[in-house]
């Protein structure tokens, strides 16, 4: 499970960062700073909390992505 952010839809809640501080770091204005990452084993619960808190919905929940195949 991937969790990435959609910055032009962060107004500042911070609600993600109230659930976990570490998973979802904010600048000082109170906006996500969250960078695409994959959730480890374990911290999956408190990254749906934490998804789900957002208001404006600006973090989203994905799946894995397979990589490109290269140039054959």
């Amino acid at each position: 499970m991937i969790v990435r952010l959609e910055r032009d839809r962060c107004v500042g809640h911070a609600q993600c960062f109230a659930v976990d501080e570490h998973l979802f770091p904010v600048d000082d204005n109170g906006y996500s700073t969250v960078e695409p990452f994959y959730v480890r084993a374990g911290d999956e619960e408190v990254a749906r909390r934490g998804v789900d808190a957002c208001p404006e919905h600006a973090l989203v929940i994905g799946e894995e992505v397979e990589p490109a195949e290269g140039p054959n």
